[in-house]
């Protein structure tokens, strides 16, 4: 059976205007792929949309259940929660941020090739429409630039 999102009633796809997915096989180990993403302070360093990342709580700058944290993606400042957390599985995170509701899921499977990641979010909110009808695919555009990118630090992760 395939794992997929355990979406909050509010944020399920039908509920929300917006709803973005993207995937990606990767030859990397889910343990590489998961140290990369849970490792938030560092994503600016190999994800462009991401900037001034402070995980609260957390001075090694990892994500946990729970974890809180400040960050500044798609030119927005925003608060957001760790909802869900299953080592080398499955992360999601809601903010709330000028009127815009967000709800971003990871799942990561095991493959003998490595594993694969699928990544969704919804949104709902006025900004959420409109950002989205002035800019359809700006957020799958960057979120497959996300996965790329996890895919090559997570490669070497495992060559350390």
């Amino acid at each position: 059976m395939t794992p997929t999102i355990n979406w909050p009633e509010r944020y399920r796809p039908e509920n929300c205007a917006v709803h973005v997915v993207n995937e990606l096989a990767m030859d990397a180990s889910p343990a590489a792929v998961w140290d990369c993403l849970v490792q938030a302070s560092e994503w600016p360093d190999w994800y462009p949309n991401a900037a001034n990342v402070v995980v609260r709580d957390a001075p090694d700058g990892r994500l946990t259940y729970g974890a809180r944290f400040r960050w500044k993606t798609f030119g927005v400042t925003i608060n957001t929660t760790v909802e869900e957390f299953v080592p080398h599985e499955r992360i999601a995170w809601s903010a709330n941020a000028f009127g815009i509701d967000v709800y971003h899921a990871w799942l990561i499977t095991a493959t003998p090739q490595g594993c694969h990641v699928l990544t969704e979010e919804t949104q709902n909110g006025f900004l959420a429409r409109i950002g989205h009808m002035m800019r359809p695919r700006q957020m799958h555009t960057f979120h497959q630039i996300w996965l790329e990118n996890l895919r090559d630090r997570a490669r070497q992760r495992d060559r350390q």
